[in-house]
């Protein structure tokens, strides 16, 4: 199944090579002792915060990240 926008941030690091590119993008995210907070909300609702929109995320820049590595052979 492919990641998307609706995905949790569990299910993205719970695949090896997703994790892997989600650290890529953002060094250390995995293995922050915030993220256990995040694991159950999903990119959207991420997005949707002001604190992502201030560190410079945006819809377009995740999903460039989630093709990526729904384009990788996960």
């Amino acid at each position: 199944m492919p990641f998307t926008l609706d995905s949790t941030v569990g299910e993205i690091l719970g695949n090896p090579k997703a994790r892997d590119a989600m650290d890529k993008y953002a060094p250390g995210l995995s293995s922050n002792p915030m993220i256990g907070m995040a694991k159950n909300w999903t990119i959207r609702n991420i997005l949707a915060m002001p604190q992502a929109k201030a560190a410079g995320l945006s819809v377009e820049k995740v999903q460039q990240v989630l093709d990526e590595i729904n384009a990788s052979d996960l």
